[in-house]
């Protein structure tokens, strides 16, 4: 039952967090903001430009700074898992792809350095490819590559024995 408000907390956060995303992106929103700096920069004589006057807009900037860093960071995450999976989907889904770079965004730093290394062979290899659709992985770009090295190398001999 605990976990069962929890979860219920979690939803109202999430909807709300939603809710404030949506609000604060608008030009409303930025309309709004910049209303009050203009009311509060003409407030500045009637307060006689005080410290509290300046401690009011401070504080106030800094409190919705601070919150909105929260909100921008959850929408964030929230976008990439979302593309992640859309990604991952795809990888799964098409056929001649590396099934390696599902979740590879869970690899350590090395794993994809690692990864990287590959991709810049796999690019090497493309441009000395005719045809830019001609590989569609690592290994079967290798593999391509050294079948038409291989060829290569045949006729080669072939020619030098004649």
């Amino acid at each position: 039952m605990v976990r069962k408000k929890s979860n219920t907390l979690s939803q109202i956060l999430e909807r709300f967090a939603l809710k404030a995303t949506k609000a604060t992106g608008t030009s409303m929103a930025f309309i709004l903001a910049l209303s009050v700096i203009i009311v509060w920069g003409l407030t500045g004589p009637l307060f006689q430009f005080s410290d509290t006057w300046q401690l009011v807009i401070n504080t106030s900037t800094t409190i919705v700074t601070f919150l909105m860093v929260f909100l921008i960071q959850r929408t964030q995450n929230k976008d990439a898992q979302a593309i992640h999976l859309k990604l991952n989907e795809i990888v799964a889904a098409l056929e001649g792809a590396s099934n390696r770079l599902i979740d590879v965004e869970d690899l350590t730093e090395g794993e994809l350095d690692t990864l990287h290394k590959h991709y810049r062979a796999l690019v090497q290899m493309a441009k000395k490819d005719l045809k830019l659709t001609q590989s569609h992985s690592v290994e079967e770009a290798e593999l391509r590559h050294n079948i038409k090295h291989s060829k290569h190398r045949h006729k080669k001999r072939v020619v030098e024995k004649r």
